[in-house]
């Protein structure tokens, strides 16, 4: 079973910067997309940043500009560099991959932006 882990998360006030990363427990060469998704108190889950094993990425239109997705195959890890944080990126933030067909999420680390 292919495990993700995140890291990173903390409080951080408006304008600063986190960087978050997932470590895989497989090369992530075998991942067929890995990606960021986030979620806040009483909202559904969203998608925040993806990147293909192509190396291409995406963004929420919400993040763009502020967020890079990236990833280091020697360490079997993406990261999300979260720069200019909102309070409104305060929520949980998940790591997710497909590999082979079937879906794999972290459990998770906290992202808090105080005003």
């Amino acid at each position: 079973q292919v495990q993700l882990v995140e890291s990173g998360g903390g409080l951080v006030q408006a304008g600063g910067s986190l960087r978050l990363s997932c470590a895989a427990s497989v090369t992530i060469f075998s991942m067929t997309a890995m990606a960021w998704y986030r979620q806040a108190p009483g909202k559904q889950r969203e998608l925040v940043a993806r990147i293909t094993s192509g190396g291409s990425t995406g963004y929420a239109d919400s993040v763009t500009g502020r967020f890079i997705i990236s990833r280091d195959s020697a360490e079997n890890t993406v990261y999300l560099q979260m720069n200019s944080l909102k309070p409104e990126d305060t929520a949980v933030y998940y790591c997710y991959a497909v590999r082979y067909g079937n879906d794999v999420w972290g459990p998770g680390t906290q992202v808090t932006v105080s005003s």
